[in-house]
């Protein structure tokens, strides 16, 4: 658990210098308008989803799930600093594309590998925490940014300018220097993460041989629920476009998601381990009720300080539901089949991370941020209602998933 935490602090200190600075790059510099952002990061994150379904089945049908693991997070560090040399933003497209596979081969069967090695009854606690750590390097990451553009005088760009060649110089060093926490990651990964032996593949005794055999109708109806609210949860990359848009200069924009993935790493751990004691259903329910007040906030906000303030108290929706959401998928499937599990809960996802960011993106340019905002959050109060009648209502019997 600490190994995998520390590959994803690493790795979210690369991916976090340049995320936040993404959309500012392919609207300031590359011309891109909101359809084509919201088309990018749905695309990329789809394609993620569609491959964490077939690596996380792949993992259950052989006896480890590590060389995923490595292939994926290796993928990723190596494709990811090129965005520097992008001239388009088709070439961004396929970088973020490129590295979005590797997410997708490393992630089901990383949750399923931290499933393995944590107890039943500390489950929503271990994704917590790895939500935390990974959270952190969220933290970390937009710092680094901001120091590197303080350095090249970014600090004075004003809100709403178009960058001028010594800021898109900055920038660009910026996704170069990514490279180094990346490599560090891979490093942490290949010498210290070791795989947890299993005796639950095929040809052993008590195998499941299909692979959907013993995924349940109370797992599928979550998977809908799930589906539903993502359909309203664009990319994150329109909020920072929004604070942008309310007075957030450029130069403060890797601070505002600093903040946010600071309350994220906050919360997470706490989070996690009190829907091990209260239930999954009330930290989910809570979070995507507070997601909806906050995309209504943003809808109606008009100044820059409460952009500010949204934001934290975004960080919260994550703490209460990034680990638990991940552990009530692990209460109710069964050892064998949690690679498969994860692997359709992310697709589930990424099915609806595409036409979520055009949608919202295609609102944004025809009506405004306001109403797109108000699309987001009406979805949320929807699924947050039928996630109430479809998730356990006490904390999830363990016995179907103990080792």
């Amino acid at each position: 658990m600490l190994g995998l935490g520390a590959v994803s602090f690493f790795t979210d200190v690369s991916t976090e210098m340049i995320y936040p600075l993404l959309p500012i790059f392919l609207a300031g510099v590359l011309g891109a308008n909101a359809s084509f952002i919201g088309a990018i990061e749905g695309a990329a994150e789809t394609t993620a989803s569609l491959l964490k379904l077939l690596s996380g089945w792949w993992s259950d049908r052989i006896s480890t799930r590590k060389p995923f693991v490595v292939a994926g997070y290796l993928i990723a560090s190596i494709v990811r600093p090129f965005t520097a040399a992008t001239h388009s933003a088709y070439q961004v497209l396929a970088i973020r594309l490129t590295d979005r596979v590797g997410k997708g081969i490393r992630t089901s069967p990383r949750d399923a590998l931290l499933a393995d090695s944590a107890p039943p009854e500390s489950r929503g606690l271990a994704y917590g925490f790895h939500a935390a750590a990974d959270n952190a390097g969220a933290v970390v990451g937009p710092l680094v940014a901001f120091f590197i553009l303080k350095l090249h005088g970014v600090g004075a760009l004003d809100a709403g300018r178009r960058l001028v060649a010594a800021d898109e110089q900055a920038m660009r060093n910026v996704f170069w220097l990514s490279a180094i926490p990346a490599a560090i990651a891979v490093i942490i990964l290949v010498v210290v993460v070791q795989d947890v032996p299993r005796h639950d593949a095929p040809g052993s005794p008590g195998a499941i041989d299909e692979a959907g055999a013993s995924l349940t109708r109370r797992f599928w109806g979550y998977l809908v629920v799930v589906l539903l609210f993502t359909l309203g949860n664009s990319t994150d990359a329109f909020l920072l476009l929004r604070a942008n848009q309310l007075g957030v200069p450029v130069a403060l924009a890797p601070i505002l998601w600093a903040l946010l993935n600071f309350v994220k790493a906050a919360t997470g751990t706490y989070g996690g381990k009190l829907s091990d004691t209260l239930g999954r259903k009330p930290l989910i329910v809570g979070g995507w009720l507070l997601y909806a007040a906050v995309y209504f906030a943003f809808a109606w906000a008009g100044a820059p300080w409460q952009a500010w303030a949204l934001f934290a108290v975004y960080g919260i929706f994550y703490g209460m539901t990034e680990g638990s959401e991940k552990a009530l998928v692990a209460d109710i499937v069964p050892r064998a089949r949690r690679g498969a599990a994860f692997g359709w809960y992310n697709l589930a996802i990424g099915l609806g991370a595409l036409p979520a960011s055009l949608i919202f993106g295609w609102i944004w340019d025809k009506w405004g941020s306001p109403t797109a905002f108000g699309f987001g959050a009406t979805l949320a109060l929807v699924a947050a209602v039928l996630m109430a009648m479809v998730a356990p209502g006490r904390r999830s019997d363990t016995s179907v998933t103990a080792a």
